[in-house]
C-alpha cells in the first residue's frame, strides 16, 4: 500500500458501511445532484450487476488485471469483500483529482476505508471518515432481502459480515443515519464542505 500524494489540501472524504446500508444509492445522489464532487470508481473482479456500466459505477476487471494492478503498486486500497470477490481504488485518479483541488469521494467497504486511513496518515493529507448507517439492524436485513441479488447463501454471509461492520462503527468521525437518501446526501457533502446552493436540482 502507498502514500497519497498530493500537492492542494483538497478535501478527501471516505464513505463506509454495513453491507445494503445503501452507500451506492447515497453516491450515486451525490453523483447527480453535486456534479463538482468527483466519486471514485473502484475496481472489482465481480460480475457486473443489472444495470451497472463499466466504467461509470465499477471498473469490471478479470482476477488476472486485478493482480496486475496490485503488484504495480496501482491501487489505494483493496480487499477481498465477502470472502469471494476482490475490490479496489485506483490511485492514480484520486491523487490527480486532488492535486487538482477537486472534492473526492471514496464508496468503500470497511476494510479499504480502514487502507486508507494508514496511507492518509503516513501522507499528512486532510481527509474525513463517514460511516453510513441503517436505522435499525432489521431495517437492513430488510433491505438487504428486498434486493434480491444474493442467494440465500450469500445473504447469510453478507449478514454476517454486516455485524461485524456495524461494530466498527466508533472508529469514524462522523455517523450518517441513511433513513432518506436525500437527507443522507445532503448531510454528506456538508461534511466534505460542498456548498449546497450548487447543489443540482433532481
Amino acid at each position: 500500500m502507498a502514500e497519497i500524494s498530493t500537492t492542494q489540501p483538497a478535501r478527501l472524504t471516505v464513505l463506509a458501511g454495513p453491507t445494503a446500508v445503501g452507500k451506492g444509492t447515497v453516491s450515486a445522489d451525490v453523483r447527480d445532484r453535486y456534479p463538482q464532487v468527483w466519486l471514485s470508481v473502484s475496481a472489482t473482479t465481480r460480475s457486473p450487476r443489472p444495470g451497472e456500466v463499466d466504467g461509470v459505477h465499477y471498473l469490471f476487471v478479470s482476477p488476472e488485471e486485478f493482480d496486475r494492478m496490485v503488484a504495480a503498486g496501482e491501487m489505494l486500497e483493496w480487499a477481498v469483500v465477502h470472502g469471494r470477490n476482490r475490490y479496489g481504488t485506483p490511485r492514480r485518479p484520486v491523487e490527480q483529482k486532488l492535486a487538482a483541488g477537486v472534492p473526492v469521494l471514496l464508496e468503500i467497504d470497511l476494510q479499504g476505508a480502514r487502507q486508507v486511513r494508514d496511507a492518509v496518515t503516513a501522507s499528512g493529507l486532510e481527509a474525513r471518515f463517514v460511516f453510513l448507517a441503517p436505522p435499525s439492524f432489521d431495517e437492513l436485513v430488510r433491505r438487504l432481502v428486498g434486493r434480491g441479488t444474493e442467494d440465500s447463501e450469500e445473504r447469510e454471509r453478507r449478514l454476517a459480515t454486516a455485524r461485524v461492520e456495524l461494530a466498527a462503527e466508533k472508529e469514524f468521525d462522523v455517523t450518517i443515519v441513511n433513513d432518506d437518501v436525500h437527507r443522507a446526501t445532503d448531510a454528506l457533502v456538508s461534511v466534505m464542505g460542498v456548498g449546497s446552493t450548487t447543489a443540482v436540482a433532481g
